[in-house]
């Protein structure tokens, strides 16, 4: 998050042409790497569970297939990325932003196989409960990035600023660098040197096992990440300062999402780990515990926001009517947070179990059923009476993310009954062959 916003920070400065560039190509950019990042993803609950039995060996060989995963979706994600003038004219931007544009995503293409790569071991270190290694990483990352953007950006140094295109050219190198120094201080600390890991080629079985689990988790990220976008392009149709609301709002929602996003990686790593161990009833505690506290953590920030909305709200526009609009969408921001940590904590849960397909099913009927189609209705169809205009965007997302929390926090409660005798038949199986 911090990367786009130092690159929208400083394009703003350099023109409005840029800024326009930096905001539709990181769009794009976003939603093929997100759409991208669930199989990677896919890497956590598989090595947790690995971790938790002490079958250690299988980590090393299964980090290695996961490179080679992140190698192949790379390809398929740069495709769109380098041919972007063939389907941008479809979404009828500026013809002055269109060209930039797509000059910006053919250069971020050259970064997508580093980023990816970094997600796999990301998602490894975080499954060996090693996370502080994978924060320091990113630390360091985003020192380099402020610096490199800055420069190419703006200029300095002797160097002209190339405006959006300096911040591209920035991230590719540091999504490059992030890969390697990743790379290098798994070779080199003894701390893995338990894994075994060595080269070796794409395998057919491992990469099946990585796809059975990542292909719908990359489908739910999808369709999360792309019901929002398809909300923010309707905003678009009424006017700036509406705009302008729903963009304070939705940043809000964004930077909120954070921790109950860190807790839901937390929660499923531990959770995993248990079930490796084949001890499934430290998997129902922490998976439960896990949830107590999201849906304490998130009652908490939502009573910040609407104490000091005021406040929060002024912080980011000066503009009377943006921020009256804005103060407008905070009581529905809350429901939508709420909801939001409570059914991203089930999500991550059940896929701790490699169950991916419940959230994926659930997340296509109700943020795109009763979220998008249903808050097009409200806000536009007048199905609730007159049109809600913007807030029924928000209203019915908040329903349909309710809706979320309640079908998946009730499947892995009511799957807590199959899930169990499972697990410890496995156990016994173990014990016996032993």
């Amino acid at each position: 998050m911090a990367f786009a916003v130092v690159d929208t920070v400083l394009s703003g400065h350099a023109s409005s042409i840029d800024l326009a560039t930096m905001g539709l190509g990181l769009s794009v950019y976003a939603t093929v790497f997100v759409a991208l990042m669930g199989a990677t993803s896919a890497l956590n609950p598989i090595v947790a569970q690995h971790f938790g039995g002490e079958r250690l060996a299988a980590i090393g060989a299964t980090y290695v297939q996961g490179l080679w995963m992140a190698l192949v979706l790379s390809a398929v994600g740069m495709v769109p990325l380098l041919f972007a003038s063939v389907w941008l004219p479809w979404l009828h931007a500026p013809s002055e932003v269109e060209a930039h544009v797509a000059r910006y995503l053919r250069v971020l293409a050259l970064g997508l196989p580093g980023a990816l790569m970094f997600r796999a071991i990301y998602a490894v270190n975080t499954a060996v409960s090693r996370p502080h290694v994978v924060m320091g990483l990113q630390v360091t990352g985003l020192a380099l990035k402020v610096c490199l953007s800055y420069v190419l950006i703006l200029g300095g140094f002797g160097l002209t600023g190339m405006g959006a295109m300096g911040g591209a050219i920035a991230s590719v190198v540091v999504f490059w660098v992030l890969f390697l120094m990743g790379f290098s201080y798994m070779r080199r600390s003894l701390f893995y040197d338990r894994f075994t890991i060595h080269w070796a080629w794409p395998r057919w079985s491992a990469q099946r096992e990585i796809l059975r689990l990542g292909i719908p988790m990359s489908l739910s990220y999808a369709l999360e990440s792309t019901s929002f976008t398809a909300i923010t392009l309707l905003a678009a149709r009424l006017g700036t300062t509406v705009m302008g609301g729903h963009q304070v709002v939705s940043n809000l929602a964004a930077l909120c999402f954070m921790l109950p996003l860190s807790l839901s990686v937390a929660t499923a790593t531990l959770t995993a780990q248990a079930i490796g161990a084949q001890d499934p009833r430290r998997a129902r505690e922490t998976a439960l515990t896990g949830m107590r506290i999201g849906a304490l953590v998130a009652t908490v920030t939502v009573l910040v926001l609407w104490i000091l909305r005021g406040a929060i709200v002024g912080l980011y526009s000066r503009d009377p009517a943006v921020v009256a609009m804005a103060l407008t969408l905070i009581p529905y921001l809350a429901a939508f947070h709420f909801f939001d940590a409570l059914q991203t904590l089930a999500s991550f849960v059940l896929r701790a179990y490699k169950r991916a397909i419940a959230p994926t099913v659930v997340h296509a009927a109700a943020l795109w059923g009763v979220g998008v189609l249903g808050g097009y209705l409200v806000a536009f169809g007048g199905i609730l009476g007159s049109p809600w205009g913007i807030a029924g965007m928000w209203l019915m997302q908040s329903v349909a993310l309710a809706l979320a929390a309640l079908l998946l926090v009730g499947f892995y409660v009511g799957l807590g009954h199959t899930i169990l005798p499972v697990v410890s038949g496995s156990r016994r199986v173990a014990g016996g062959n032993a």
